[in-house]
């Protein structure tokens, strides 16, 4: 197991993606007027593909066109002071094809914000890195 300078445990790109496909929210850093803004989104991993479901006239489906974005998903038990942080970072696309809309629209992903959620963003996970805390022992 390595261990990163603060003692926390570093994840490899596999572990990941496996914790990855176990959330189902997350955020989403995309740049909005050349200031970070970061968004909660409900997602679904796709492959190694983040899958967003958002309305094509939102301020996400505008500033997420042809970009690069950070995503991020954790867990966290503070009783037992215990999780995980997962960052992804990859181009974000919109989805056009008729085709590929049909097959993401198979994926177990429900909007939870009411209105018409038609617009597909994938985001590839081109660089992934991920923590573990563990619970530290108790003296």
């Amino acid at each position: 197991m390595q261990l990163d300078p603060s003692g926390l445990q570093v994840l490899s790109r596999q572990e990941c993606l496996d914790l990855l496909d176990t959330a189902r929210i997350g955020r989403i850093v995309f740049t909005d007027r050349a200031l970070p803004a970061v968004q909660p989104v409900n997602f679904c991993l796709y492959g190694e593909h983040i899958v967003i479901r958002t309305s094509v006239g939102s301020k996400l489906a505008a500033a997420t066109q042809r970009s690069v974005v950070a995503f991020e998903a954790d867990e966290f038990d503070p009783d037992a002071r215990t999780g995980w942080s997962v960052t992804a970072v990859g181009h974000a696309r919109a989805v056009h094809e008729p085709e590929e809309m049909a097959r993401l629209a198979q994926l177990p992903l429900v909007p939870w914000a009411p209105g018409s959620r038609d617009h597909y963003i994938v985001v590839a996970a081109e660089q992934v890195s991920g923590r573990r805390i563990t619970a530290a022992p108790t003296t």
